[in-house]
């Protein structure tokens, strides 16, 4: 288990997050084989699915002149036959993050399922937190691209009109192409969301904590706050941080981090910005504000806009005044 080392003397019970996980070459052993691999199928996909979206250009020339000149059927002809593909990817992506939740929940189930302390957890499974991070890296990086799309909901948009002008006037699109009203419902409000990957991660692992009654919920929470506090011990440690290869790893945990606040704060009752919180998050927050500005604004705005309880009565002032200023440290 030589990839885990822990950073302080202090014995490993009670060392909270206080050891290093290798999140560049973490592999799995023998136990943790079956999961990986059914995981790893999905997050091989998901470069697949991040190299889609960074290379959707949108359909608003197309539109623009369509909804320009109405009566003009090689126009309209034009719009329709760019905005197909593009609904194509669309529905890709939100089918795509439903086979995330499932490898999120899968991992949930394997990182809580003892009574093992949560670094023990992570030492004899790290392959599989690993992977548990990946998920999180990459849901973050799609709802940052995400967001400097806005050509995402106005596409879909104009394609849901078309489709229902096309059905009063009885004229059926290709039924292989077509999206029926059902799933276009939930792919509205999918993308609707800000954030839409982690809204449905953060979803899955409320699921998860209230689909598995016998799990008692704080291997669920100690799990997430445990991963949440390796991750800033790591950054925080220049012996440590020094151990990565590789500069994009930095980011790698900063976004590892932020996710599993995330979700931390949707399962736990009272949050995780409660002077109780098993997340330092006043230090959490300041990590990231000593980082350069645009490489980690989209992960305080995910902290401000994405959270449950970050406005909520019990969150401590300063902790709010942090998150709601632009200090810089």
């Amino acid at each position: 288990m030589g990839n885990l080392i822990k950073v302080l003397s202090r014995d490993i019970d009670n060392s909270g997050g206080n050891f290093f996980l290798d999140f560049e070459n973490a592999q799995p052993s023998s136990t943790e084989k079956t999961v990986w691999e059914k995981v790893n199928r999905v997050l091989t996909e998901s470069q697949v699915i991040l190299d889609g979206l960074q290379g959707y250009t949108g359909a608003g020339e197309e539109i623009r002149q369509a909804i320009q000149s109405p009566n003009e059927e090689g126009v309209q002809e034009k719009a329709w036959s760019a905005v197909l593909p593009l609904v194509t990817k669309l529905k890709n992506f939100y089918e795509f993050s439903h086979k995330l939740e499932g490898s999120l929940r899968c991992l949930l189930d394997v990182l809580t399922s003892s009574d093992a302390l949560p670094t023990q957890q992570l030492e004899s499974k790290q392959a599989l937190a690993r992977q548990f991070a990946l998920i999180l890296h990459f849901t973050l990086r799609f709802d940052e691209l995400k967001m400097t799309i806005p050509a995402i909901q106005n596409d879909f948009s104009y394609y849901r009109r078309t489709i229902s002008r096309m059905r009063i006037n009885n004229v059926w699109a290709d039924a292989d192409n077509e999206v029926n009203n059902e799933l276009a419902n939930r792919m509205s409000l999918f993308y609707a969301s800000a954030t839409p990957m982690l809204k449905t991660l953060s979803d899955g692992t409320s699921k998860f904590v209230s689909d598995n009654p016998k799990v008692p919920l704080e291997n669920t929470t100690d799990c997430l706050s445990t991963m949440a506090c390796v991750c800033k011990v790591m950054l925080e440690t220049p012996e440590y941080r020094s151990r990565f290869t590789s500069d994009e790893t930095v980011l790698f945990c900063l976004r590892v981090m932020v996710g599993v606040i995330i979700l931390y704060d949707h399962v736990h009752p009272a949050g995780a910005f409660v002077k109780t919180s098993n997340i330092d998050m006043k230090g959490c927050i300041r990590l990231l504000q000593e980082q350069p500005a645009s490489s980690v604004e989209g992960l305080l705005n995910a902290l401000r806009y994405t959270t449950k309880h970050l406005n909520e009565d019990t969150t401590p002032k300063h902790i709010r005044n942090m998150l709601q200023t632009e200090q810089r440290f």
